[in-house]
């Protein structure tokens, strides 16, 4: 296949690289499987002002993303086609004073790609190793970014405080780190554990910076003059574009406030629950319980997720989906019963059963026949369920199924034993709205180097098999990353 050997390459160059390392000590941080790292030396605290910066810690990471994206049939929009990232982030952790410490941290990317046969518009997955934005304006094909710099307060009890640019992970928002760079937010998060049994988390935010960026951007506007330069996300509501909110006289920087509630009061019983609103435009509540049942060595938990969409002014704007093509369409259109209306619903229901080192997920979820789900912060409305890489199963009038495998998960983010993560997912989709029904089959593959802890790769395939003509693809993508 065109350029294939490049993938072999760049895989070769960055296991040398890596392994230059290999008498560093165990990194001070470690990566789960859902890309969250878990920080194992938390800033202590300290009696002088200057002992803030002396006794700080810098936490620094290696990475290497390469990505092949084979279609089965190419044509003038489906181009195969390679390319990697190289970089890695910096990031310094201040010892706390008087309950107050703070963080930056610094991230590189550069892409390597060959854009004479492959097009910076014709990437698929492997889009965000760059920022096509500054490509297409001159700037090259690596991008250096402030992606963390917050200020914590922590002087009261079971709580935090955070402000300025951070990584904030809830239902609705997460930094998915899949790539290069993270995905942040600037704005405030407050975190209490003050409840017995209880976790709430509330944000109040300005900006986002989507992984691909180099700047921030509003959080619900997509920029129709330049469609790379404002929320692009792939999820993104492309109606409420900055000429229709503009029209309609509404702000096109509304914050986003959203929260999580996390109950354990009664055993085996988890309950979550969360919200976002953004002004003028859109709302939604999710709620959902999870419970498990022991029986010697084996457990089985029942779940079960709602969400209610609520349109606050922005259907009539964008129009009901977020393709933003029934924007200022009033009535019945393209299969949508109300073509001026975001109101909308999803059920989503799973049995998961864990066995040693074996846990099966069978997941179904409907999203009912009204509007599509907003969700473009890189918080997935099915996730958990049936989400699966790539996949943006919440589109009117869609039902999923999906059975997913893991062998060797953990906690700590050390995978010593091969992480393995099986799954089918089955989407039925509606016909007269432009959808089509398709199968997803997932494979991933994590392990740390047994011989040197702090170099984990991983190795993720899927493959989309559909009755539309010249949809079927292969996206693979394989990585390194070096902690330390």
């Amino acid at each position: 296949m065109k350029n294939k050997t490049r993938l072999n390459i760049a895989a070769a160059i960055l296991s040398l690289a890596s392994f230059t390392y290999a008498n560093d000590p165990i990194s001070k941080q470690t990566l789960k499987s859902n890309y969250q790292l878990v920080n194992n030396n938390p800033s202590q605290s300290i009696d002088t002002f200057a002992d803030m910066f002396k006794e700080g810690l810098f936490y620094g990471r290696l990475r290497s993303n390469t990505f092949l994206y084979d279609w089965e049939e190419e044509n003038e929009k489906q181009n195969s086609h390679v390319i990697s990232g190289l970089g890695g982030s910096l990031v310094y952790k201040s010892a706390t004073f008087y309950g107050v410490d703070f963080t930056t941290g610094l991230y590189y990317s550069k892409a390597f790609f060959d854009s004479n046969s492959d097009p910076v518009e014709s990437l698929k997955s492997g889009k965000d190793v760059l920022s096509r934005y500054d490509y297409t304006n001159g700037e090259g094909k690596s991008m250096t970014v402030l992606g963390q710099a917050y200020i914590s307060y922590k002087n009261i009890p079971n709580s935090q405080i955070n402000i300025g640019r951070q990584l904030v992970e809830t239902f609705y928002t997460k930094s998915n780190d899949t790539k290069m760079i993270p995905n942040t937010f600037d704005g405030v998060v407050a975190e209490t554990r003050i409840i017995p049994h209880t976790q709430i988390k509330l944000a109040y935010l300005t900006k986002q910076k989507l992984r691909d960026h180099t700047t921030s951007h509003s959080v619900l506007m997509y920029d129709d003059s330049d469609p790379w330069n404002g929320n692009d996300d792939s999820a993104m509501h492309k109606g409420l574009s900055y000429t229709n909110l503009n029209a309609a006289g509404v702000s096109t920087d509304a914050p986003l406030i959203t929260g999580d509630i996390k109950n354990r009061h009664i055993k085996n019983l988890n309950f979550d629950a969360s919200f976002y609103w953004v002004p003028e435009l859109l709302s939604e509540i999710m709620a959902e319980a999870n419970y498990k049942i022991d029986m010697n060595g084996f457990t089985l938990a029942p779940g079960f997720r709602y969400i209610k969409q609520f349109d606050n002014g922005g259907g009539k704007i964008g129009g009901a989906n977020y393709d933003g093509s029934l924007a200022g369409i009033e009535g019945s259109y393209s299969g949508y019963k109300d073509a001026d209306s975001l109101d909308s619903q999803m059920i989503a229901a799973r049995l998961v059963g864990v066995y040693d080192i074996y846990k099966l997920n069978l997941a179904y979820s409907k999203i009912f026949d009204e509007a599509d789900l907003v969700t473009p912060w890189r918080g997935f409305p099915t996730s958990g369920y049936t989400r699966s890489m790539a996949r943006y199963n919440w589109k009117a009038n869609t039902k999923s199924y999906r059975a997913e495998l893991s062998i060797n998960a953990n906690q700590n983010g050390v995978y010593k034993d091969l992480f393995i993560q099986l799954s089918a997912l089955h989407t039925d989709a509606d016909e007269q709205k432009g959808e089509y029904d398709e199968n997803y089959y997932y494979a991933g593959f994590i392990q740390n180097i047994p011989c040197m802890t702090d170099l984990q790769w991983r190795l993720r395939l899927g493959y989309t098999d559909t009755k539309k003509r010249d949809a079927d693809s292969l996206d693979a993508r394989l990585e390194f990353n070096y902690l330390f």
